[in-house]
């Protein structure tokens, strides 16, 4: 960024909290600092004193804050959020807890609640007389006397918040925006999510449980974001505080306070961005990236350079339908917990030391072994550059919490024990890459693995191996590669509307002009959402900078069926649109389901996405870098490490990855260290490293 400004990003994780800056001279400086799990923005306002103390950054000549966080997904998580209440229309009451008569646990012999019900239990749901049809026309009249009444009683019952869901409100909000003003003109204390602003669409279930998630995080998002900005403030920075949002755009904090629910995997979102660009980087496009923190294992597809998104998410197998990266998260990192059940067997997570105690290996009152103290234990890790030495690891508090734990109940040395706790870990991130490819009917081994996370390097070449693929990708920064992708990521708005039309048959033409009027009703909500970024000058033919890229997409489905798939809608004649987009949804439900037919198809949604390029687009991580090698120069260094399959130790080479040079090559076993990660290279690898830094790893021939 010109003008003397520095551009930063943070990303806070379980365990650490990455901080990548862009100097006012073009180079890139990161760093790994301890997370607060107690306080997250606290972490954040560290960064930025580590930016001032240790890297001379003026916080006054900050132009861009950019920041992904999973205060949103701990909430519900950790079942912290608001205490809210809930209002339906009369006679629905019980919607949240009735559900879908599917369930995804068929064999439990002791049946659960399988819908979010503890966001508002019975007695903080009410229901008042306030009623559309099917057509959007009122079956009831609000009635604002019952409304305040309800209110008034969940007030008593001190409630945060209040989510509303009158029946097809996606048709006609008037109703619910009634109810809202209604509210806040006695209670303007109290959070209101509106059902027909949250999630405009059809099917009552999945839109009322969206919206008692948005009521449900909001006023913890209001606090964390309100907090963060006055800290940000209180130190001088002056640039306007952006939020990483699920789907992979970043707005401002005034629009992410306004739409919480859209933050759930903000952090993962922005690491299947870093991915997807390191790809598109060595001319790779299919890739699989699994970024290993300390708690989890994030795992994303790109198709053609491009992270796939899904219309619906899910937290905790309750129904999210927010459009999303597609990330699936694993509960297994560096940070997950070794153990063994009542059978003996061993088993790794999904519970995680966190940051606080930590890992044994931290010294700081941890106890059970972790997968990054059986790495350390391997040899694989150096315990004096570990984090770029901001963490002093200790071996045998990491032996010792092995041994007493594992080893000395399963009969085994401590190495094979900690090879054991890798293999389990292993285990469970294979199985979820398949889940994530091949349940989508993708052959994950046509794909390259790209390796981000601080755990990433040591666990990539064993997921390749496992799951038949040849090629491993490790990122110039891996370790903060979500960081990142916050800075490559576009500012992006959306825009949903409710639209049954079909698309197939005798009436399908009939619909045109009705469809042109809504995408341009939903162009100038997502224009005036950017207009209040100050991207103003974008929608104008003479304005500077990156132009505005506006896309339109469908929601489809055939006549009948009830999930549907987006799907772009073609620019071009309007007389031609439905029959492009009939042929073009066809072919889409074939690659994801395997099957299509002629049969009648509709819209049921309209979708407007306005984006625009960060300035960071495509070589945040071909930045030079200022940060200092790790350890001394020499690359002839090796250390003695346990393998997979081998009766001994081995010698492994230790390669200092700032030292290495473009079209460089080298073979395993090995192990590159840097600043934020080490990568293994095992016996059977190949390495080179590509024009930009970027690490291709290969398996020899067999």
């Amino acid at each position: 960024m010109s003008g003397g400004q520095a551009v930063v990003g943070i990303d806070i994780g379980g365990t650490f909290t990455d901080l990548v800056c862009v100097l006012p001279d073009g180079t890139l400086r990161l760093a790994k600092l301890r997370s607060t799990p107690s306080n997250p923005a606290r972490a954040v306002l560290d960064a930025v004193n580590h930016l001032r103390d240790a890297w001379g950054v003026d916080p006054s000549t900050i132009g861009r804050f950019v920041h992904g966080t999973t205060v949103a997904t701990n909430a519900v998580i950790e079942r912290k959020g608001a205490r809210i209440g809930f209002i339906a229309s009369e006679g629905f009451r019980d919607l949240l807890e009735i559900g879908r008569g599917n369930r995804r646990e068929i064999y439990d012999t002791v049946l659960k609640p399988q819908a979010p019900v503890f966001l508002a239990p019975r007695h903080l749901r009410r229901d008042v007389p306030a009623r559309l049809d099917a057509r959007g026309q009122v079956v009831q009249q609000l009635d604002e006397a019952a409304l305040l009444a309800a209110v008034d009683e969940l007030v008593a019952l001190d409630v945060r918040a209040i989510a509303i869901v009158f029946l097809f409100s996606f048709l006609d909000p008037a109703q619910e925006r009634r109810a809202r003003e209604l509210i806040l003109a006695r209670h303007p204390q109290l959070a209101v999510s509106l059902s027909s602003e949250v999630d405009p669409a059809f099917r009552e279930y999945e839109r009322a449980c969206v919206t008692a998630f948005d009521a449900y995080v909001k006023p913890v998002l209001d606090q964390y974001l309100s907090q963060m900005e006055r800290g940000l403030a209180d130190a001088g920075v002056p640039a306007r505080l952006q939020i990483m949002q699920s789907r992979g755009g970043v707005s401002s904090a005034r629009v992410a306070r306004a739409r919480p629910v859209r933050l759930f995997l903000s952090g993962p979102a922005a690491g299947a961005i870093g991915g997807a660009m390191t790809g598109r980087a060595v001319g790779r496009r299919d890739l699989i990236s699994v970024d290993i923190g300390g708690t989890s294992c994030d795992i994303a597809l790109a198709a053609d350079g491009v992270p796939l998104l899904r219309s619906e998410g899910s937290i905790e197998g309750h129904p999210v339908r927010v459009a999303m990266v597609d990330v699936n998260a694993i509960g297994a990192g560096g940070g997950s917990l070794a153990w063994l059940d009542g059978a003996g067997t061993l088993r790794v997570g999904p519970h995680s030391a966190g940051a606080d105690p930590g890992p044994a290996c931290y010294a700081r009152g941890g106890s059970e072994p972790t997968v990054t103290d059986a790495s350390l234990a391997l040899g694989w890790l150096d315990p004096a550059n570990f984090a770029g030495g901001t963490v002093a690891l200790d071996v045998d508090c990491a032996r010792a919490a092995i041994r007493e734990c594992i080893a000395l109940p399963l009969g085994l040395d401590i190495e094979r024990a900690a090879l054991g706790i890798h293999r389990v870990v292993n285990a469970q991130m294979a199985e979820g890459i398949r889940l994530a490819s091949i349940h989508r009917g993708i052959d994950p081994r046509g794909f390259s693995l790209v390796a981000l996370g601080g755990g990433g390097g040591l666990h990539a070449c064993a997921l390749a191996e496992e799951l038949d693929i040849a090629e491993v990708l490790v990122p110039r920064h891996p370790g903060v590669l979500s960081a990142i992708g916050l800075l490559a990521a576009p500012v992006e708005h959306e825009a949903l509307v409710a639209c049954a039309r079909p698309i197939a048959g005798a009436d399908a033409d009939a619909g045109v002009a009705d469809i042109l009027a809504r995408l341009a009703t939903l162009d100038e909500a997502c224009a005036t959402a950017m207009r209040e970024e100050g991207h103003a000058a974008a929608y104008t033919p003479e304005g500077s900078g990156p132009r505005m890229a506006v896309r339109h997409l469908a929601d489809v489905c055939f006549i009948g069926q009830s999930s549907y798939v987006s799907v772009p809608l073609a620019s071009g004649d309007p007389a031609t649109m439905l029959g492009r987009l009939y042929e073009d949804f066809l072919e889409a439900h074939e690659r994801i389901y395997g099957h299509s037919s002629r049969e009648p198809a509709r819209i049921v949604n309209l979708r407007s996405v306005h984006g625009i390029a960060s300035g960071y687009s495509g070589d945040v991580a071909s930045l030079p870098t200022a940060a200092l090698p790790v350890g001394d120069a020499a690359q002839s260094r090796s250390r003695a490490i346990w393998l997979p399959g081998a009766d001994a130790q081995v010698a492994a080479r230790i390669i200092d990855r700032t030292r290495l040079a473009p079209a460089e090559c080298f073979s395993g076993p090995a192990l590159v260290e840097q600043i934020d990660t080490t990568t293994l290279v095992p016996t059977g690898w190949n390495g080179q490293v590509a024009p930009g830094g970027e690490l291709i790893l290969t398996r020899q021939a067999r």
